[in-house]
């Protein structure tokens, strides 16, 4: 895998919530699981920064959604992981699982409280 495309800590975040959310992965649901799961606040900056740097690694791509019918609704950009935006994945968490493989990070974990 290229230098340049390994995943960030936030940008592993953003995979696994789009993963997650399938169909429904817009910025803000993006956002929501991501504090959801994390419990770390999330600015909706941020998301669409990481979306755009994803977008322009070619990660992840979106289609844009019908405007809302409402008067002066807006579309919305639901976004989806590319073929390499799942082997990038792919390839993060499993070096991941390496990595913690034979960690007990509990018992670890206890001692630094």
């Amino acid at each position: 895998m290229p230098k340049g495309q390994f995943l960030a800590e936030f940008e592993l975040y953003l995979l696994l919530a789009m993963t997650r959310l399938g169909e429904t992965a817009y910025g803000v649901t993006i956002r929501q699981e991501i504090e959801e799961r994390t419990g770390r606040p999330v600015s909706i900056g941020a998301v669409y920064a990481t979306l755009g740097r994803l977008g322009d690694k070619g990660l992840v791509d979106f289609r844009e959604s019908d405007p809302t019918p409402v008067r002066g609704g807006r579309s919305r950009k639901f976004y989806h992981l590319t073929p390499a935006g799942k082997k990038a994945l792919l390839h993060s968490t499993t070096m991941l699982a390496r990595m913690m493989d034979g960690v007990q990070l509990n018992a670890e974990l206890k001692e630094v409280r």
